[in-house]
């Protein structure tokens, strides 16, 4: 397994506890949203995992967001934020970090770079994060799921966008970083 230095694992930490907060202070707006559309969410969702999606398009661990969505669930239960999932709650943050590195482990092996997979990961993740709800909690059939699962696709999509501009914005950092670290003697490349 590769080893993950103290920058990224902070870069991770960070990009879990914005994701888990995020979620908390976009609901007021986001509801106001969903009340009108008689829909139980997915607009708040789609932002709290572009900070996944951000953190798996940036750090080369093939595990990143599932990972971080493991975390976030225990904070959640420690914290009680986990609205009306309740126990269950872990399912709704695991899922969607399954899908995140499914998305960028694909879009890394056929194009060669796990940006081109930042705006798939963001839409199939938020949708993922819905159908979950649905099928643990909510029970919504016909039109009304439609719905529901179209608008969290449609702010997996807008929070996908931003997320591509963020990590282009942040890219540079991260690769200064790992530009500047010494080579390890001990390599295979290096020996051979």
């Amino acid at each position: 397994m590769k080893k993950i230095d103290l920058r990224t694992l902070i870069f991770m930490t960070l990009c879990c506890d914005l994701g888990l907060c995020a979620k908390k202070l976009i609901a007021p707006a986001a509801n106001v949203i969903t009340e009108f559309l008689h829909i139980p969410g997915g607009i708040a969702t789609g932002f709290s995992l572009m900070f996944l999606v951000i953190a798996a398009s940036l750090v080369p661990v093939r595990s990143c967001a599932l990972i971080m969505s493991v975390l976030q669930s225990i904070l959640a239960l420690c914290f009680g934020m986990t609205g009306s999932m309740g126990i269950l709650a872990p399912i709704g943050y695991i899922i969607p970090g399954i899908v995140i590195d499914s998305v960028m482990y694909f879009s890394e092996k056929f194009t060669g770079s796990r940006r081109h997979g930042i705006l798939t990961a963001s839409i199939l993740s938020s949708a993922a994060a819905c159908l979950a709800a649905n099928f643990l909690i909510f029970r919504l059939h016909g039109l009304v799921l439609a719905v529901y699962v179209l608008v969290a696709a449609a702010s997996g999509s807008v929070f996908g966008l931003l997320a591509q501009t963020l990590s282009e914005k942040l890219r540079p950092v991260i690769l200064m970083h790992r530009a500047s670290e010494p080579a390890d003697p001990f390599s295979q490349k290096e020996i051979s």
